[in-house]
């Protein structure tokens, strides 16, 4: 059904006004489904549409693996294991000029990729690792930032909630987005890691007195306990990757032996977490998934609505009459799901904005997979940037620190975050190599 470009544009008009009021994402994807309805004789997005749709797009097994990984990354930070995985790291570098730093980033980045949260990834390492960087001479807000930005992008990693949403919505291979996520995340954390280690080379800033004080009561503790307490959190992604990737399981059943492998690990093995804790951490889990499921649905319906308003093909035939390199309407594409993850949820971005963006790109000869890693980079950096930013939040609540003044101090690293897109756009193979 073609319709008027200005009716497009008031249902969008609609949607973000609402948001910047401050409405919830799902009341304003609401609001912004049924506006079509009210504005066009005979449109078929009505109430029954709207309704019946969002029940229905929940009607899926593969979206049974977002309360698994959900409920195996509670069991993950409700068991201590950023703890153990950091007590590694630092048993190699605690010593070195920002070897704490580099500890707490790689931490961050191997924990987010357990709990598929950038919030919960702050929670849980900057709860443990800020007050002990602090105590060692580090400045309170730089720590504080290295931890919040980290914690966004480590969802690039596999297992990712906003890659099954993503390879959900554009019918690409959950598996292969998996495997493709890995590099780039890699990359990300090896440029932070860089980074903070010349910060305090060139700067200083750290008290070596207290670091080798430190230092010396981790070694005190032997090698053997150290790796003996952690290589069992570590093998976590390797068995959820080696399954998917050789075939064994599917992402779904990948998520069922994440469970079963955090409950293993966190009662029986590391007994962080005793049988009466369940219930609080199960209940945990399902609020979290009902918030998540609801985000789903209505940012869904709102997609198809722009698909049956033709959104697609009128936003495809603007950019393509404003621009005249393919280069340049993905670069304005990227840059459009960059603004509209300041304002939303990341999976609101991802499962709004595919419909639209992904028949564009996908006629550019641009790879799929490719583009769904660039999509869930584009939209974590919302993460780490007000207004909406979650991780800035849980940050601010945390240290007491003013959430501007955190905010101040991620623009280094989201330079940094930019340079290594840059690459990743022009080196496709960082994504698709493994996929070989």
């Amino acid at each position: 059904m073609a319709i008027d470009g200005s009716i497009l544009i008031i249902v969008f008009a609609l949607f973000l006004g609402t948001l910047a009021l401050g409405v919830p994402i799902t009341v304003s994807a609401g609001i912004a489904a049924l506006s079509a309805w009210f504005m066009i004789p005979g449109f078929p997005a009505s109430p029954g549409f709207v309704f019946r749709n969002m029940v229905a797009v929940l009607d899926s097994t593969p979206f049974l693996a977002i309360p698994l990984f959900i409920l195996s990354g509670n069991l993950m930070a409700k068991g201590g294991i950023s703890g153990r995985l950091f007590d590694l790291f630092s048993y190699f570098v605690g010593n070195k000029t920002g070897g704490l730093p580099a500890a707490v980033i790689v931490t961050t980045f191997f924990y987010g990729s357990f709990t598929g949260s950038a919030p919960a990834t702050v929670a849980a390492v900057g709860a443990m690792t800020i007050p002990l960087l602090v105590s060692l001479g580090y400045n309170k807000v730089f720590v504080t930032a290295m931890v919040v930005v980290p914690s966004g992008l480590a969802i690039i990693l596999p297992p990712s909630v906003p890659m099954i949403v993503f390879g959900m919505s554009s019918g690409t291979s959950i598996g292969d987005l998996f495997i493709a996520g890995i590099l780039p995340g890699i990359l990300v954390a090896a440029v932070m890691v860089i980074y903070v280690v010349l910060y305090f080379k060139i700067r200083g800033g750290e008290d070596k007195e207290k670091l080798n004080e430190n230092f010396n009561k981790l070694r005190s503790k032997g090698f053997f306990k150290v790796f003996k307490d952690s290589i069992l959190a570590l093998l976590c992604p390797f068995i959820i990757l080696g399954g998917i990737y050789s075939g064994i399981v599917t992402p779904t059943e990948a998520a069922n032996i994440s469970v079963v492998y955090a409950l293993i690990l966190s009662v029986l093995v590391y007994r962080t977490i005793s049988l009466k804790e369940l219930p609080e951490i199960f209940k945990d889990s399902a609020s979290t998934t009902a918030k998540v499921f609801v985000i789903i649905s209505t940012a869904t319906v709102l997609g198809r609505v722009l698909t049956l308003m033709q959104a697609p093909q009128q936003i495809s035939a603007a950019l393509m009459g404003m621009f005249y390199s393919d280069v340049a309407t993905f670069i304005v594409i990227l840059l459009f799901l960059i603004t509209f993850g300041l304002f939303m949820e990341p999976l609101a971005v991802i499962i709004i904005t595919t419909p639209i963006f992904f028949p564009i790109v996908t006629g550019m000869g641009i790879n799929p997979v490719h583009f769904g890693v660039l999509m869930i980079f584009c939209s974590a950096i919302g993460f780490v940037t007000p207004p909406v930013g979650m991780s800035l939040f849980v940050a601010t609540s945390i240290t007491k620190i003013p959430l501007l003044s955190i905010a101040k101090q991620t623009v280094q690293f989201l330079v940094l975050l930019a340079i290594v897109m840059v690459v990743i756009i022009l080196v496709p193979e960082i994504s698709l190599i493994l996929l070989r």
